[in-house]
């Protein structure tokens, strides 16, 4: 999101500027309000403390280092790196095939179709966790890998399908025309001319599909066994038996890792942006 500032005019008045300084103002404190919360768990993660309080009473590493020393945060961070990316990888090509099909045809139905595409973005994560559960415990794809990775992939894909959609509202497609008609195969023609036209699209609704199987939690809780135990679902399980700064460590490395992947998805749009004012 582009904040524009705005730069005072001569005719402005005494009113409008103490306006501007009042608005400029309200901005700050909602953003001090929306951050604030995220930035308080860091320091407690260097807290020589067994308990999560303020004030610290000196620092320390050693949350961290029983972190990466752990065999349960081992096993869970293991099994995280192994489902989101699997997940994002079926959520990418499943999401970026239906966007292209639902852009390319034309039928009765289309719009409710996109709906139900996208339904898994607006229907409550309890009810999922639910239905999938019982529905994975008729077919034996509870408490086992694949389970977690079509569901993770399920709940990632709506987002591939939107972004690539956008990208495709200002798709050319006598670009696609043109390359049949001089005998490329449809296969080519989509690796050549129509991926790299939406491929800001299919990377930011990878990124997306990816940092919503990573995080995800309430459907780990109802379809993962005790050996797919992810990073969220072990950060649940610390908070409810046992609350240690470990968690505020490894929540730490969270966030610097979320916020990573917002910085890369900014730059990518900026880039887009630039590419397409040439």
């Amino acid at each position: 999101m582009k904040l524009s500032i705005p730069v005072f005019a001569p005719h402005q008045s005494v009113a409008e500027r103490l306006w501007f300084f009042i608005l400029r103002s309200i901005n700050v404190l909602i953003l001090i309000f929306l951050v604030l919360p995220i930035l308080v768990i860091i320091p407690l993660s260097f807290s020589d403390s067994s308990f999560l309080s303020y004030p610290m009473p000196g620092l320390s590493l050693r949350w961290y280092e029983n972190l990466f020393h752990s065999e349960e945060w081992a096993r869970a961070a293991k099994n995280s790196f192994i489902i989101a990316p699997v997940a994002t990888i079926l959520a990418t090509l499943f999401g970026t095939l239906a966007a292209i099909g639902l852009n390319k045809a034309d039928f009765a139905g289309k719009n409710l179709l996109m709906a139900i595409l996208i339904s898994p973005m607006i229907v409550p994560v309890v009810v999922v966790g639910v239905g999938v559960y019982f529905f994975f415990a008729r077919i034996g794809l509870s408490e086992t890998y694949i389970g977690l990775i079509l569901v993770h992939a399920a709940l990632g894909s709506p987002f591939v399908v939107t972004t690539v959609s956008a990208t495709l509202q200002g798709f050319n497609h006598n670009l696609v025309r043109a390359s049949l008609s001089l005998g490329a195969s449809p296969l080519r023609t989509f690796f050549r001319i129509t991926l790299p036209v939406i491929a800001p699209g299919v990377i930011s609704g990878a990124l997306f599909a990816f940092a919503t199987s990573f995080d995800e939690v309430v459907v780990t809780l109802f379809i993962a066994g005790p050996g797919q135990s992810t990073l969220p679902r072990q950060m649940f399980a610390g908070i409810r038996e046992n609350i240690t700064p470990t968690i505020a460590a490894l929540a730490t490395i969270l966030i610097v890792f979320s916020t990573t992947l917002l910085l890369f998805l900014e730059w990518l749009r900026g880039r887009n942006k630039a590419a397409a004012k040439i």
